[in-house]
């Protein structure tokens, strides 16, 4: 029976960036229940990359990562992994002072944002409503990521390195035998030392496929609809745009233009689908803060954001099996934080000791730790 060091449970995002950091020093397969790498969440991820808006946890894990995505190793990629994009920030009438207080922190953080009166922010977005913007600013730390670009990245790095990816393979159960994982697959039995548990919204019921206490993550819904724009209107020159209260937001995508709710709907772990009244929302939203009529939905779908109960994410040895790794629960900011969550998972699997970058920007494993959950 093939034996692996460590056997990865799922193929998105999470288990690609660590089995480019893993594979070099470690045996390594990778399981993934789909056909194609990325189906779920890593696939439908609106691709952006901000450097706040999230837990200062978060915000320090992305500008780690920030230096990977501007500068991946070599033959890593053959295109820019970010294009700079920005963000038009806005609020209607009684959010002015949201808006200055989020202008005054970004500022005071060391962020060149731009004050915008309501003219210069429709100069940057025509068919933004006259009469509901009342005050925004603009915020240049935003960044498009090409997704398939970096997945297709990790996954040619981990195989050049001897990684197996399999598709088309469900875990199907795994237990111990003789200080080794027996593990069942869809494609076969292996055995390994270590099993993680990269499954996404599927965490919690992998680790009771393998006799694990599961960790209390939910996955939840988030929708999208793309709509065309009128002709005169050029898409790819326009920042994302985004409410102060983060009710929605709107960015370019493949040269229309994405709407999201920014709902998030905790559900069961599936191959969601977009909901009408999500839809509706994301309309109403468009139509309510722009000058835009939506005649038609060129596209719309769901993905799934998964969160433990303090929506950080949960990165180490379970506490009742230490031969089960976590890296699950990375809500929203997956993608954006995988360089260096891949890292910091590879290193504390092989016991080697982190980049100094990581005790300047103030990581401590312990934070993650599945054991913070009582």
């Amino acid at each position: 029976m093939q034996h692996y060091d460590v056997a990865i449970v799922g193929g998105g995002i999470a288990g690609l960036s660590l089995a480019h950091f893993l594979a070099p020093s470690r045996t390594v397969v990778v399981l993934e229940r789909e056909t194609a790498h990325g189906y779920h969440s890593t696939g439908r991820s609106a691709a952006e990359f901000t450097l706040r808006d999230n837990a200062p946890e978060v915000n320090a894990l992305a500008r780690i990562s920030h230096a990977f995505m501007e500068n991946p190793p070599e033959g890593f990629v053959s295109v820019p992994l970010l294009t700079a994009r920005g963000s038009l920030w806005i609020g209607t009438v009684g959010k002015e002072e949201a808006i200055a207080r989020a202008r005054q922190a970004a500022e005071a953080a060391g962020v060149a944002v731009v004050p915008l009166t309501v003219e210069e922010a429709l100069l940057r977005v025509p068919f933004l409503d006259r009469d509901y913007v009342a005050a925004a600013y603009f915020d240049p730390n935003y960044w498009d990521i090409d997704v398939d670009a970096l997945l297709q990245g990790y996954a040619r790095s981990a195989r050049r390195a001897g990684a197996e990816l399999v598709t088309g393979a469900e875990l199907l159960g795994a237990r111990q035998e003789d200080g080794r994982w027996k593990v069942e697959s869809s494609t076969g039995a292996f055995t390994a030392d270590i099993v993680v548990n990269a499954s996404g919204g599927w965490a919690d019921t992998v680790a009771q496929r393998c006799g694990v206490a599961p960790a209390g993550i939910v996955p939840h819904r988030r929708t999208a609809i793309t709509v065309d724009l009128p002709a005169d209107i050029n898409v790819a020159a326009l920042p994302e745009i985004n409410e102060i209260d983060e009710i929605y937001y709107f960015k370019p995508d493949a040269g229309r233009l994405l709407a999201s709710p920014a709902d998030e709907t905790p559900c069961e772990p599936a191959d969601v689908q977009s909901e009408e009244l999500d839809v509706a929302y994301a309309v109403h939203y468009l139509e309510e803060a722009t000058d835009l009529k939506i005649g038609r939905i060129a596209s719309s779908w769901a993905g799934m954001r998964s969160f433990s109960a303090d929506r950080l994410p949960v990165i180490g040895p379970a506490k009742d099996n230490p031969a089960f790794f976590w890296l699950a629960g990375q809500g929203g900011y997956g993608i954006l934080t995988s360089p260096a969550l891949g890292q910091l998972a590879a290193n504390m699997i092989t016991e080697q000791p982190l980049p100094e970058v990581f005790a300047r920007e103030g990581i401590e494993p312990a934070a993650f730790s599945p054991g913070r959950f009582g």
